[in-house]
């Protein structure tokens, strides 16, 4: 077994983030040697030299998911957890947001536009037309329509009213999408969550050019801004112990003083020097860094040593309950303590029901018919 003694960053297109990381891990300790993941053959249930790899690229490369599946079995602490983010898209994350107190917007999930491919109309025979009258009422306009799982602005559309989102509606072809309603914020915030502990919150603007959105300032001030910011840690925390992410960040719109959360599904966040700025990525490096040490020291080989949010622990751990409970305690029949025979009591006389003959004549000719 190779002995896991590197901490890795696996990444595609961003240049600035993983040398920053490498660099400081390597400053900071010498147990383990930081590095870009290196990949050649992958084996089923072969371990890697990996004790800690931190993920950026795999949500766009499936061979790369499959092969940070097989470190994970095999005992590589990846962040964030493949498994799980797999499973993740964004309407689940409002729906357990509802669960955890944390605000979201009011959302509709809508099926694809066009039928998803190998389908037909009897694929979607539980399917019922949406009431777009109800669905208008319930969200209202402005409103923004985006896929219920992806990223990166993509296919992210704003409308004003039903024209414009049937217009758009149209482009979507076989995504799944989110129907919600706009938020009109006074302040927007993004947050960096990083080991599910360390968080920074940044004034962002999502309305200015992208390498301008940091160039921002919270409006709310004094008492009521202090309110504000640990209201927002709080949230920030609540869903990332809930989704069980290591490395995440989460947006907030607020209105009328409530943090409202927009996007909190970002596992591989832009954390480029070029867009957050220089100190938003001094902090990120440093708390990334410090994170994948500590996991490193911790991990144990060959074990499992993922982070799992408290949704998918607390549903293990009920579904673990159960197995463990004992069968109620049967007490022996009368008469059988000695080992004696009893004999079975008589069965119930079940009183005979006539057929109907005509509704059953009637029945056959109809399944002629269909023939």
């Amino acid at each position: 077994m190779s002995r896991q003694n590197k901490i890795g960053i696996l990444f595609g297109q961003e240049n600035t983030f993983p040398q920053a990381f490498v660099d400081r891990v390597n400053e900071k300790q010498s147990l383990f040697k930081a590095e870009f993941v290196h990949i050649d053959q992958v084996e089923q249930s072969v371990p890697t030299n990996y004790a800690v790899i931190i993920d950026r690229i795999s949500q766009d490369v499936p061979f790369y998911k499959a092969y940070l599946k097989n470190a994970a079995l095999t005992g590589t602490a990846v962040i964030n957890n493949p498994f799980w983010w797999s499973a993740d898209e964004k309407f689940f994350n409002n729906a357990l947001a509802v669960q955890l107190g944390v605000p979201v917007p009011k959302t509709i999930l809508l099926p694809s536009k066009e039928r998803p491919d190998d389908t037909n109309h009897n694929s979607f025979r539980n399917l019922g037309p949406m009431n777009w009258d109800a669905i208008f009422r319930h969200i209202g306009f402005p409103a923004f329509m985006k896929p219920h799982a992806g990223g990166g602005w993509k296919s992210v559309y704003k409308v004003d009213n039903a024209e414009q989102l049937f217009r758009s509606y149209d482009e979507t072809g076989q995504l799944v999408m989110l129907y919600q309603e706009a938020i009109d914020f006074t302040d927007y915030v993004r947050c960096y969550c990083i080991g599910g502990k360390d968080v920074l919150i940044m004034p962002y603007e999502p309305r200015n050019p992208h390498h301008l959105r940091y160039a921002s300032e919270l409006k709310v001030t004094g008492d009521a801004g202090q309110k504000l910011l640990a209201t927002i840690k709080d949230y920030v925390l609540k869903l990332n112990h809930g989704l069980g992410y290591d490395f995440n960040t989460v947006e907030f719109a607020v209105r009328d003083g409530i943090p409202i959360a927009i996007d909190f599904c970002n596992p591989a966040p832009d954390a480029d020097v070029h867009s957050v700025g220089q100190a938003n990525f001094d902090w990120v490096v440093e708390a990334a860094a410090n994170m994948a040490i500590e996991r490193a020291n911790r991990a144990s080989q060959g074990k499992d040593n993922l982070t799992w949010g408290t949704f998918v622990r607390n549903s293990a751990q009920a579904m673990m309950g159960l197995a463990a409970t004992p069968a109620p305690e049967t007490k022996p029949a009368k008469g059988t303590e000695s080992g004696e025979l009893v004999k079975e009591p008589k069965a119930e006389k079940v009183p005979e029901v006539k057929k109907d003959v005509k509704a059953d004549k009637k029945d056959d000719k109809s399944k002629k018919t269909k023939k």
